[in-house]
């Protein structure tokens, strides 16, 4: 009977077999990967708590910096060592970031990006600001850290003012130099349109008697300070957030190319306008920031632009991007 139920069953399987082996052989479903591919980026905010002030990272976009023509103090060899220990190849994108201060009583904007002076590369930052839950008209103050075009170009949108409400406030040395037409002839010639841009991205918040200058260092109102670090413009200003004992302080132009000028901070940019103080500057920002451990918001550094200084033993610096937080609250 065993040997009846078994060779029943092999019959089985051979009928089974063959049936198999009769079907049509069926297609496999299209590859979902076939679908178009985006290339873009998310929109360009992270939030971060500083204390009790919310602090959000804005880009403006990234553009090619001119590694080649706009580095000075420095050589290619030195350019194309540095570039490949950071794994970086040419052209290095850079960054342009903004930072928006949420104070729990004031909305303040610092920096404002190129807006349309740097073409489609850039002007996010209103796009961006949007999708980070604010609106432009609730923007009650811009602080600006200079008048180059990639700082100050974002206050207009079509030539009017993008931030109907706000006061712009910029230092007074810094718009003596960039809001007088007559400096123009003894700048270099690639600055001279940096004078036209600056004159007309101010005029619409003066005649509205919204523009007021600093005029000297310190605070400006609870939790902001400025302190004016001349050398890469006339006025170049820093900006020093605090909150319940955490610190933040924005840099401006401190630093162009991290991955050059974090391993040798006399590297220059052309655009300075006392190259000799700009490189000052940057060490003395540098040893501040790592013997405080403060926290650095860096106009261009890669976005968000938001870590740390430490000195390394052989003299360099290194930076230390922020940890990422889902959901950032007050610690």
């Amino acid at each position: 009977m065993l040997s009846s139920l078994s060779r029943a069953r092999k019959v089985l399987a051979a009928v089974c077999y063959c049936l198999i082996a009769a079907l049509p052989i069926l297609a496999a479903p299209p590859a979902q990967a076939a679908a178009p591919q985006v290339r873009t980026q998310a929109p360009g905010f992270y939030r971060m708590m500083l204390g009790d002030f919310e602090i959000t990272a804005l880009s403006d976009g990234t553009h090619a910096f001119p590694i080649d023509s706009a580095l000075q103090n420095t050589s290619a060899s030195e350019v194309a060592r540095d570039l490949a220990q950071a794994e970086l190849t040419q052209p290095v994108q850079g960054s342009i970031n903004a930072f928006l201060i949420n104070t729990g009583s004031k909305l303040i904007l610092i920096d404002t990006g190129a807006g349309a002076l740097y073409g489609p590369c850039c002007g996010r930052l209103l796009a961006h600001l949007r999708a980070a839950g604010y609106q432009p008209a609730q923007v009650d103050e811009i602080l600006l850290t200079h008048l180059h075009k990639d700082h100050v170009g974002g206050v207009l949108a079509q030539g009017v003012a993008a931030f109907p409400n706000a006061i712009l406030r910029v230092a007074a040395p810094e718009a003596a130099y960039w809001l007088d037409v007559s400096h123009k002839a003894s700048a270099p010639d690639f600055l001279g349109s940096f004078f036209d841009s600056a004159i007309a991205a101010v005029a619409p918040y003066r005649a509205a008697g919204h523009y007021q200058p600093i005029n000297a260092n310190g605070p400006l109102e609870p939790g902001i300070s400025v302190q004016l670090e001349p050398g890469h413009t006339p006025g170049h200003a820093t900006y020093r957030i605090e909150s319940r004992g955490k610190v933040l302080l924005v840099w401006g132009d401190i630093i162009h190319v991290a991955a050059i000028q974090l391993q040798n901070p006399q590297v220059s940019v052309e655009y300075d306008n006392d190259a000799v103080a700009a490189r000052a500057a940057r060490v003395r920002l540098l040893q501040q920031s790592a013997s405080q451990h403060v926290l650095v918001a860096a106009a261009h550094i890669a976005f968000p632009g938001l870590g740390h200084v430490q000195a390394a033993a052989d003299g360099t610096w290194r930076w230390l991007p922020i940890n990422y937080e889902g959901d950032p609250i007050a610690h």
